[in-house]
C-alpha cells in the first residue's frame, strides 16, 4: 500500500477534527488548537469519558461527586498535575485504601493497619492467612528480581506466580482482587497479563512498599471541573455528535457524522481501539492488527447509598472495596468505592460506586447508573503498543487513548503530548 507520511502533516491554521472527548481526545484538542482549527466530536451527551461528575442531592446537600475517573498521584501522573496546574484547577488529598471481602464476608481484612489487616481476630492464628502475609512480604522483596526475570522471559504474571510457588491465598486473597481492582477486570484477566508490565506499573506507583507511597488526589469540584475548562478554550465542540465513518482521502480525511461528510485536513481518533477499527472505511493491515489487538472489559456502575454492597464489617471499609461471592475468576470484579473516603463529601450516608455488583443496589438507595469500558492489558495488548509509533500520521491520521499505555488518565494524555509532537506543539510542562 502506498501511504502517505509527512513528518510536517499539516500547515499552521488546518483543520483537524478530534473523534472522542475522554481525556485523549480533550488533551489532543486543547494542544493542537494553539495552532488549527480543531473540531472535537463526542457521541455521548457530554464531555469528559470516565471524568464524568454528577451532581448528588443526599441529607439536605447538594455535591458533585466523581463516578468514573476518581484519584491521581503526585509520582506518576506529572502531566495530568502539570495541565492541572496550566488550568487552575485544585486538589484535595485523598484516600487509596484497599480491602478485600470474600464469600459473603467468610474473609473481610484491609491493608489499612493491624486492626483492619486482622479485623477478623481469627485469623492471628489462621495458617493460611498467615501464609499469605508471608508471601505478601517475599513477594515485595523480591519484586526487582521479578521484574528482570520476567523482562528476560515475556512470562506471564500466571506463570510468575507458579514459579515463584506463591500459595493460593497469596494468589485469591489479595494479589488478583488488588490487580483486578485496579485494572477493572476479572482475575482471569490479571493471570494473562505480561509479567514485566504488571510489576512494573507495580513499582512505579509504590504498590508493594509500605513507606514512601505517592500522594493521591482528587479533582475539587469534581474531575469536571477539568474538563469544562478545556472545553471553554476550545471554539468547537460537538456532543451528541456520533461519528459514523472515517474515509481518507489523498488531500485529507472525511469525517461522517449527523452533519453529513465534511472535509479536515487531519484526523485524531481518540476512541476506544475497538470503536475506532470500525469507524475506519479502510483500515489497512497494520491497523487492523494494533488496533484489533485491543480488548475491553464492559463494566456496569452504579451509584448508591447501600451499605450491603461493602465488606460486612465497617472497620474494614476502605476507598477500594473488593467484594467477591464466588470463586470463579471468569467474572467481572465486583469493586465498592466509597467515595466518602476519595473525596470530601458533605452527605452522612456512605456514598458509594459499585462495578459489577452480584446484585443491583436495593432500588431506593440507587442514584445513577453508568456503563464503562476499560482496557485489558495483556500481551496482545502491549504488543500493539510497540507497533502504534508505524501508525501515526499514515494518511494524515493519528490514535489516541489511553489503551495505549497502562489504561489510565495518564496514559491518554500522554498519548495526546505525543500526537500533538508530531504536530509542533509541545508546551512547556510537558513530561516524557
Amino acid at each position: 500500500m502506498d501511504v502517505q507520511r509527512a513528518s510536517c502533516p499539516v500547515s499552521p491554521g488546518s483543520r483537524v477534527a478530534v473523534v472522542g472527548a475522554g481525556i485523549a481526545g480533550l488533551a489532543s484538542a486543547y494542544l493542537l488548537a494553539r495552532r488549527h482549527q480543531v473540531t472535537l466530536f463526542e457521541a455521548s451527551g457530554y464531555a469528559g469519558g470516565h471524568a464524568n461528575t454528577v451532581d448528588v442531592e443526599l441529607d439536605g446537600f447538594t455535591h458533585p461527586v466523581d463516578t468514573g475517573f476518581l484519584v491521581f498521584n503526585d509520582r506518576t501522573y506529572p502531566n495530568l498535575i502539570a495541565l492541572f496546574d496550566e488550568l487552575g484547577v485544585a486538589s484535595h488529598a485523598s484516600d487509596m485504601t484497599f480491602s478485600v471481602s470474600l464469600d459473603h464476608g467468610r474473609l473481610e481484612w484491609a491493608g489499612t493497619n493491624l486492626n483492619t489487616v486482622f479485623a477478623q481476630r481469627r485469623n492471628m492464628l489462621s495458617p493460611s492467612f498467615l501464609a499469605m502475609l508471608r508471601d505478601i512480604m517475599r513477594f515485595n522483596s523480591a519484586a526487582e528480581t521479578h521484574l528482570a526475570a520476567a523482562c528476560a522471559s515475556g512470562c506471564s504474571v500466571d506463570d510468575l506466580l507458579t514459579a515463584g510457588r506463591y500459595g493460593a491465598p497469596f494468589r485469591q486473597h489479595y494479589l488478583l482482587p488488588m490487580a483486578a481492582a485496579i485494572w477493572s477486570c476479572a482475575t482471569s484477566d490479571v493471570l494473562r497479563f505480561p509479567a514485566a508490565t504488571f510489576l512494573r506499573f507495580c513499582l512505579n506507583h509504590a504498590l508493594l512498599q509500605v513507606s514512601q507511597r505517592p500522594r493521591w488526589k482528587t479533582v475539587a469540584g469534581g474531575a469536571r471541573e477539568y474538563v469544562r475548562r478545556i472545553a471553554a478554550t476550545l471554539d468547537n465542540v460537538r456532543t451528541n455528535a456520533p461519528v459514523f465513518a472515517v474515509r481518507r482521502a489523498h488531500d485529507g480525511v472525511l469525517i461522517a457524522s449527523g452533519s453529513g461528510w465534511e472535509h479536515f485536513d487531519a484526523a485524531v481518533l481518540a476512541t476506544h481501539a475497538p470503536d475506532t477499527l470500525r469507524l475506519l472505511e479502510d483500515p489497512d493491515h497494520d491497523e487492523r492488527c494494533v488496533l484489533g489487538a485491543i480488548r475491553y472489559q464492559p463494566n456496569v456502575a452504579w451509584l448508591h447509598t447501600d451499605a450491603a454492597l461493602l465488606p460486612r464489617r465497617e472497620r474494614v471499609w476502605s476507598a477500594w472495596n473488593y467484594v467477591s461471592h464466588g470463586t470463579s475468576g471468569m467474572r467481572p470484579v465486583c469493586v465498592s468505592y466509597l467515595i466518602n473516603r476519595l473525596q470530601p463529601l458533605p452527605f452522612s450516608r456512605p456514598v458509594i460506586v459499585t462495578l459489577n455488583p452480584s446484585r443491583p443496589p436495593s432500588r431506593e438507595t440507587i442514584l445513577k447508573r453508568f456503563d464503562y469500558d476499560h482496557p485489558l492489558l495483556d500481551s496482545a495488548a502491549v504488543a500493539a503498543q510497540t507497533h502504534l509509533p508505524s501508525l501515526q500520521g499514515v494518511r494524515r491520521t493519528w490514535f489516541a487513548g489511553a489503551w495505549t499505555g497502562y489504561g489510565f488518565h495518564e496514559d491518554g494524555l500522554k498519548s495526546a503530548l505525543r500526537v500533538a509532537g508530531d504536530f509542533g506543539v509541545e508546551p512547556a510542562w510537558s513530561v516524557r
